[in-house]
């Protein structure tokens, strides 16, 4: 009888430990979920060979940008840039009164918002040739809606010990 309880305690423990194991695998997936999307692929930030197909907008159209996520234009630096702008100066190519302002040759934009973000060169003449794009992300999947928030993550483990104890409780 009393080796019962003992594996029983045992595997109870036992239990207990992976499932915090799996909760906090979860919580580091949940984390980890934001990417950097290089803009132009290994081609990087440059005027398109055709600047009547916005291959910018195509391949953005084609990718799921959420919040948190970062895009890298690379290009040479003494002969481009990149402008974080508003939407009217989007379809102007109004390089005058940008947002940001990178020149670097490689240049990361966090997306901390949801929206609209448009981006153009700093070469007014590559922007009319559509070297332009516009990155639309995602509502953030964390912002809490009108509904009930969900628990706490210290709030789920306290409620599955506590869980744990009173299983281990009534098999003494």
């Amino acid at each position: 009888m009393a080796n019962a309880i003992i594996r029983a305690n045992y595997y109870m423990h036992n239990k207990a430990l992976h499932i915090f194991v799996m909760f906090n695998v979860f919580l580091l997936v949940q984390k980890s979920r934001a990417f950097e999307f290089t803009v132009g692929g290994s081609k990087g930030w440059t005027v398109p060979s055709d600047p009547n197909t916005p291959i910018y907008n195509q391949w953005a159209e084609a990718t799921r940008f959420q919040v948190g996520d970062s895009i890298l234009f690379s290009y040479e630096a003494n002969k481009d840039s990149v402008l974080r702008v508003t939407k009217e100066d989007y379809d102007n190519c109004n390089t005058a009164n940008p947002l940001q302002r990178n020149s670097d040759g490689h240049s990361v934009f966090q997306l901390s918002k949801s929206g609209p973000h448009y981006f153009i060169s700093g070469v007014k003449e590559n922007c009319q040739k559509n070297e332009k794009i516009v990155v639309v992300v995602l509502a953030d999947r964390r912002e809490q809606s009108s509904m009930a928030s969900p628990p706490s993550p210290m709030a789920i483990i306290s409620s599955i010990s506590a869980l744990l104890v009173s299983s281990s409780l009534f098999l003494i």
